[in-house]
């Protein structure tokens, strides 16, 4: 018998929605029925590009389409939280893109809604699923490599609002809640040891924005383990994140998807997974849980205590 297609609705048509429909395209059994967007006009034209019937504006319109199974949001953060409660209280599977909010308060409030919904409820910390990670990952689980440091920059040119296609956005990015959350998760999971230490810096505040442009991060993890994560909108030169693993057996330089030893000698990591594209297998693991009813990798439950370690940070840049 032929397996049933998921009928998926994706609300946030810009640089990162984008990411998502190209590599949704990769997976055999799903399809993208509705797409949400800002703009009609625009949202339109990305539809047709990707061959989607149904447009809209408002979430809640795709929400009250009966063949929605699921929704990704791939909105402004700070509506990740209360869409994907929305979603989970219309009766549909959510993943949001990271982060899944930006409070504690509004983190612990989705993963409680969550676990009474018996829904797939899911976080896009996307670095445990590139399959450079992935690679250090394996080899972690195998006893062959433990992290003794990580040293990770995140670096982007934006000192003005624009996004990863250097369009103009309509909402502010954030370094704590965004950027670091993807070094937090990963640390604690690369380690199998929760965050114990955490301590932050930032420097000033942008005049216009009124976020800090840079910002550094100092973890230590209950096996021993450190990490040093710096962040900076003001990098001018390549962009993104650069993960340095610094292990007892190795050292692993991670650049997205792709990984090199610490003599800069690449590693085939071709064979670790069934695509090279992390969103495209971050994309996967939410579907096969959907479909065999079991919690996924990067549950909301599961990256929560990265969410504490967060707020814990921004306590102290606030004091």
């Amino acid at each position: 018998m032929a397996e049933k297609i998921l009928k998926v609705a994706l609300a946030g048509a810009g640089a990162f929605g984008t990411k998502h429909l190209d590599g949704i395209k990769h997976i055999a059994g799903v399809e993208v029925v509705s797409l949400v967007g800002r703009t009609l006009d625009k949202t339109r034209a990305v539809a047709r590009q990707y061959g989607i019937d149904h447009v809209t504006t408002e979430l809640s319109e795709a929400l009250e389409r009966p063949e929605v199974d699921a929704v990704i949001l791939c909105t402004p953060t700070q509506m990740h939280a209360s869409q994907a409660m929305q979603c989970l209280r219309a009766g549909k599977h959510v993943q949001t893109e990271i982060p899944m909010a930006d409070s504690l308060a509004d983190a612990q409030a989705l993963v409680d809604l969550a676990s009474q919904s018996g829904k797939v409820a899911m976080c896009g910390h996307t670095r445990r699923f590139n399959p450079s990670h992935q690679y250090v990952h394996q080899r972690i689980a195998r006893g062959e490599f433990h992290v003794q440091q990580m040293d990770v920059q995140t670096y982007f040119f934006r000192r003005q609002n624009m996004n990863a296609k250097g369009e103009a956005r309509s909402w502010t990015d954030h370094l704590l809640w965004h950027h670091a959350a993807h070094t937090v998760d990963l640390f604690a999971y690369q380690c199998g040891s929760p965050v114990v230490k955490a301590n932050a810096i930032q420097g000033p505040i942008h005049p216009q924005l009124g976020i800090a442009m840079d910002m550094s991060i100092q973890l230590q993890a209950q096996n021993g383990a450190i990490c040093t994560l710096s962040l900076s909108f003001n990098n001018e030169g390549p962009f993104g994140t650069f993960f340095r693993y610094i292990g007892d057996t190795a050292t692993y330089l991670a650049r997205y998807d792709d990984l090199v030893t610490g003599k800069d000698e690449a590693i085939d990591v071709s064979k670790v997974a069934v695509s090279m594209n992390g969103i495209e297998l971050q994309d996967r693991e939410f579907f096969a849980a959907i479909r065999e009813g079991r919690e996924p990798n990067s549950s909301v439950a599961q990256v929560l205590p990265c969410y504490q370690v967060l707020h814990q940070l921004e306590q102290q840049l606030q004091g």
